[in-house]
């Protein structure tokens, strides 16, 4: 399951899991123009681990995804 929120700066994408038990702490994304964050809460440690991508960042993740194994360079190129 998962929630979509349009804040004032950003766009808020909480994903719940609700597979199979021990479930794991919510992911929350936050878009923003200028980067995206994924933060989800470590009940070991007690704290929030944060991780920041910029936008090549995440359009390189979008690709990889679809991808077989092997080492890739997006094509950047405008047209």
């Amino acid at each position: 399951m998962f929630t979509i929120e349009h804040e004032f700066d950003s766009t808020v994408i909480i994903l719940v899991d609700e597979g199979e038990t021990p479930l794991l702490e919510d992911v929350v994304i936050n878009s923003f123009a200028e980067c995206v964050t994924l933060e989800q809460f470590d009940p070991r440690t007690g704290t929030t681990m944060r991780i920041t991508l910029s936008p090549e960042q995440l359009t390189d993740l979008g690709a990889a995804l679809d991808l077989p194994e092997g080492v890739y360079r997006l094509d950047r190129r405008p047209g």
